[in-house]
């Protein structure tokens, strides 16, 4: 009982923290129509800033938020100054980003070294709540809550507002939001460097469970992958639904079949790709 219980309560965790990796990068994915290949890399620098800050005895929180402005900024350059250049060519795209994860990862690796960084869970959250009998650990439980909050204030931004409908429209037809006066590009920067200080954000919160290291990048980017092609291209409802399954799905497929834990993780993928490619929640790509 003991066992499965941790491996549900280590899914939800890891859910959470894929959630906030793969929201922002499915709305890129959906607006920009290429995978993001150094999104894992937001994650993984992101982490490094936040641990820095704490380092230097900053709040977790305001590590956590400067660390997600820094990669905001960072995203936004990377969006206007290169990846602008080459709108309309995939391919360049998908491998300009896939330089920048390599440039990124031995940058990280110069300045901090191989060693890995876990900073201590903040002292306000450490501990466990019992429940039932039960012990859940409450740090966790935050990462959770924190997800949950961020998922419902991207989906009030995505469907309440004019900028989420704008969004909307980008994701659904770009080339005719651009005919009705929707200034698509400005949206390509925006939604890159929301998705990126989400993504550093998500690696400052999963710091002292996950810790920092290098390859934590190549680690989390297949599983940000795995979410975007589940839940569909745009969904925000299919990345927080495919996040906590891939999170399952890792985490009990690693503990109960570790011989299999990649098979069980990539198949599902696997079946949607044959079935349903648009994902469960998403829509037919005109």
């Amino acid at each position: 009982m003991n066992l499965w219980l941790t491996l549900a309560v280590n899914s939800i965790a890891l859910g959470g923290l894929l959630f906030l990796l793969s929201a922002g990068f499915s709305l890129i994915f959906g607006l920009m129509r290429i995978p993001n290949l150094m999104h894992g890399s937001f994650f993984m620098l992101g982490a490094y800033f936040g641990v820095t800050f704490l380092d230097r005895g900053m709040n977790f929180w305001l590590a956590a938020i400067a660390s997600g402005f820094a990669m905001a900024l960072i995203g936004a350059m990377v969006e206007r100054f290169f990846l602008k250049r080459l709108s309309g060519q995939e391919l360049p795209q998908v491998l300009l980003t896939l330089g920048f994860s390599f440039i990124i990862a031995d940058l990280c690796l110069l300045i901090w070294t191989g060693d890995p960084w876990q900073p201590t869970t903040p002292a306000h959250l450490r501990g466990a709540v019992q429940a039932a009998g039960m012990f859940f650990p409450i740090y966790r439980l935050v990462i959770v809550g924190v997800a949950v909050v961020i998922a419902i204030a991207l989906w009030l931004m995505v469907d309440w507002t004019r900028l989420g409908a704008m969004i909307r429209a980008g994701v659904d037809d770009a080339p005719i939001a651009r005919m009705v006066g929707i200034k698509v590009s400005q949206l390509f920067t925006l939604i890159f460097a929301l998705g990126a200080a989400l993504a550093a954000f998500g690696g400052v919160m999963g710091a002292p469970y996950l810790s920092v290291y290098p390859g934590l990048d190549a680690e989390m980017l297949p599983l940000a992958l795995i979410v975007v092609i589940l839940g569909g291209t745009g969904s925000l409802l299919g990345a927080l639904v495919g996040s906590f399954l891939i999170g399952f799905l890792y985490n009990f497929g690693q503990a109960l079949f570790p011989d299999l834990a990649y098979v069980i993780l990539f198949l599902p993928m696997v079946l949607v790709l044959v079935l349903r490619p648009q994902g469960l929640f998403g829509k037919v790509v005109p």
